[in-house]
């Protein structure tokens, strides 16, 4: 267990000459301190980190250690390995075009690496370059910062900018963005936690199963057969009672500094534990998750995830454009003003209160994005225009684009449609004229309609498969082939549509 907390909270740099692993942790982690045996299970040399040795008697006298320890240099170098032509080259399988936007964030992303190999002093001085992206809806603005989350599992929240408040008024202020960013930064640690410790949660879970079904005192034979029934799954649908934790949420979040602590001594009152009958298939995750707990220090959890958030975190707010007034709006009522006031000093950098303790977003990366149809990025405050230094143009998606965006990606639209054709036992083909024909008929929609981008294709799409999807389970064993004229059958009446909008004045 000590071996694995090191190798959770630091990198391993070699061995000793007796084959003990060495790592490298940080002297204030809060998980080292938190032992009591610490002073009589390692040795320490001086400096600024400290290199830390177990004191046992040989590495295989701990089961599973090098698995651990793999799966931790792996998540450790996966930032570092990722270059900004790596990140743009991952982004284009899923993201046609927009060059300038993908090469934007995968700088952004590199950045955050080369701060953390700086010096202390420096590394504070150095702050993220926000992002503003201006484009037209559906060219994949949304995508980009979504892949990008995905791609380093980092700590990310999408927002909608006109779902706040200005502070003073009923509904969310902006305050609460750090504090779900903080609370997904728990939830994907606590992920990465449980990954590094699955064979012993494992482990642990079968034990209380069989202890249910079998007894505790329960020995040889008897045990073995529990244990290879419960292995198979012959037991799944056996019903077990299981002594779950309750927890009770008090609800007191708009209380702000001193409501979060006065809330959590009070989930911790009135919280128990309550016995249920469940089947052995749906109480495993819930008695996994139980002896995950045990496994780790709370503390260390929220510790590790408020750094996350601190250092790697991405917030992504959408439709900013929306809370632009180009007007001159005056009066009691909130206002969109009001809203990115409230936004300055977060993204500039300022103290957010949330229940696990205060957290800095001085190196918060935020990507904001807006169509900005109806306004412009003059039209926000100068103040927040300063903050978002770095503006990307996203192109409207050409006819080449939308054919690409049919075929490229790798769940791409046309094979969605195939795959879910096949689970009916329907063997559903598109000509190579229908795809085109698709992609022309949404660029002359986009064109003299409204420009909708990559999202006229889910609509032309979704007209041509409303028959056979409907008839689908009937059809079990056939081909049926899309050709042009089945396009122009169904989207006809969209292109007349078209037609007589040219004249509307």
């Amino acid at each position: 267990n000590m071996l694995r907390q090191f190798a959770h909270i630091g990198r391993a740099v070699g061995l000793t000459s007796s084959g003990i692993p060495v790592f490298r942790v940080s002297a204030g982690s809060a998980v080292v301190h938190s032992h009591r045996w610490l002073s009589s299970s390692f040795s320490c040399r001086g400096g600024k980190d400290e290199e830390v040795g177990a004191v046992v008697p040989s590495v295989e006298a701990v089961e599973g250690v090098g698995e651990v320890l793999e799966e931790d240099l792996s998540d450790e170098m996966n930032l570092e390995q990722l270059t900004p032509r790596q990140v743009v080259e991952e982004l284009n399988r899923f993201i046609v075009g927009q060059r300038d936007a993908k090469r934007a964030v995968a700088v952004a992303l590199r950045n955050r690496w080369r701060r953390q190999q700086l010096p202390e002093a420096m590394r504070e001085e150095i702050m993220p370059k926000n992002i503003l992206m201006i484009g037209p809806t559906g060219v994949g603005k949304t995508e980009i910062a979504r892949r990008l989350a995905k791609l380093v599992n980092a700590p990310f929240i999408k927002v909608e900018a006109t779902k706040f408040t200005e502070v003073g008024f009923h509904g969310r202020d902006v305050d609460q963005i750090i504090r779900d960013l903080v609370d997904v930064s728990i939830q994907e640690t606590r992920r990465k936690m449980r990954k590094r410790y699955r064979k012993e949660v494992e482990k642990a879970t079968d034990k209380v199963i069989v202890d249910t079904l079998a007894g505790t005192q329960s020995r040889g034979t008897t045990r073995a057969t529990f244990e290879r029934l419960l292995r198979s799954g012959t037991l799944d649908q056996s019903t077990i009672e299981v002594d779950l934790p309750t927890k009770t949420n008090m609800g007191m979040d708009f209380f702000g500094g001193q409501g979060f602590e006065v809330q959590n001594r009070m989930e911790r009152m009135f919280s128990g534990k309550e016995r249920k009958k469940l089947k052995v298939k749906d109480a495993r995750p819930l008695i996994a998750e139980m002896e995950l707990e045990k496994l780790l220090s709370q503390e260390a959890v929220i510790s590790e995830a408020v750094k996350n958030a601190e250092e790697y975190g991405i917030v992504f707010i959408d439709e900013i454009d929306k809370i632009c007034s180009s007007g001159d709006y005056k009066g009691a009522d909130a206002s969109s003003e009001g809203v990115q006031r409230d936004l300055l000093p977060i993204i500039e950098g300022s103290t957010v209160s949330t229940r696990h303790g205060n957290v800095k977003t001085d190196h918060i990366l935020f990507i904001a994005s807006g169509a900005f149809h109806t306004s412009k990025p003059s039209d926000l405050l100068a103040e927040l225009q300063g903050r978002l230094p770095i503006r990307v143009e996203l192109q409207a998606l050409t006819v080449d684009d939308l054919y690409q965006v049919l075929t490229v990606p790798e769940n791409n639209l046309i094979r969605q449609q195939t795959m879910l054709m096949e689970t009916e036992g329907v063997d559903l083909q598109f000509d190579e004229a229908a795809i085109k024909e698709i992609t022309s008929v949404a660029a002359e929609v986009n064109t003299t309609v409204e420009n909708i981008g990559a999202r006229r294709l889910h609509t032309i799409i979704e007209r041509v498969m409303e028959d056979i999807s409907f008839n689908a389970p009937d059809m079990a064993g056939q081909r049926v082939d899309i050709t042009t004229e089945d396009i122009k059958k169904h989207v006809s009446d969209m292109l007349l549509k078209t037609d007589l909008s040219k004249f509307v004045l």
